[in-house]
């Protein structure tokens, strides 16, 4: 009966992970092992996750290689580092945030013309820069 409820609840707080690619896969594969504390805690770059994901296979975690990468990039997605777009180069925003850099070039255009951003509504205002986009990355980024 314990067992049944922390399944349960490990379920539960698993859904709770960012709906975005790939989440269905890491719950699927690292539910066993690792609630969701676990990737919410770290902040780290798709190198970073790949490291991790290296460490769990050499501990018995099991995976094609294929889904492996898939779990990658959700966790370097969602639980990438935080970027501050105040101050972060083209390259940081292309690398991290995942925008074109035309998209960079225009953020920080913007940044320089109108001065710091504030909230995301700020970001949200520059032009070439999809509200979806910024708000598919609004978890990783600050001020």
């Amino acid at each position: 009966m314990r067992f049944a409820i922390a399944l349960i609840l490990s379920a539960a707080a698993f859904a709770q992970l960012p709906d975005a690619p790939g989440r269905e896969l890491t719950q699927k594969i690292c539910n066993n092992c690792h609630g969701p504390e676990t990737f919410q805690s770290r902040r780290l770059n798709r190198e970073g996750w790949e490291k991790v994901i290296d460490e769990m296979t050499s501990r018995g975690a099991q995976a094609s290689d294929s889904d492996f990468d898939k779990i990658v990039d959700y966790l370097a997605n969602v639980f990438g580092p935080n970027v501050n777009v105040n101050s972060a180069a083209a390259k940081e925003l292309t690398e991290s945030l995942g925008f074109s850099q035309e998209e960079a070039d225009a953020l920080i255009r913007y940044r320089e013309k109108n001065g710091s951003f504030k909230t995301l509504d700020d970001v949200r205002k520059v032009p070439g820069i999809s509200a979806a986009k910024i708000d598919a990355k609004k978890a990783r980024i600050v001020f």
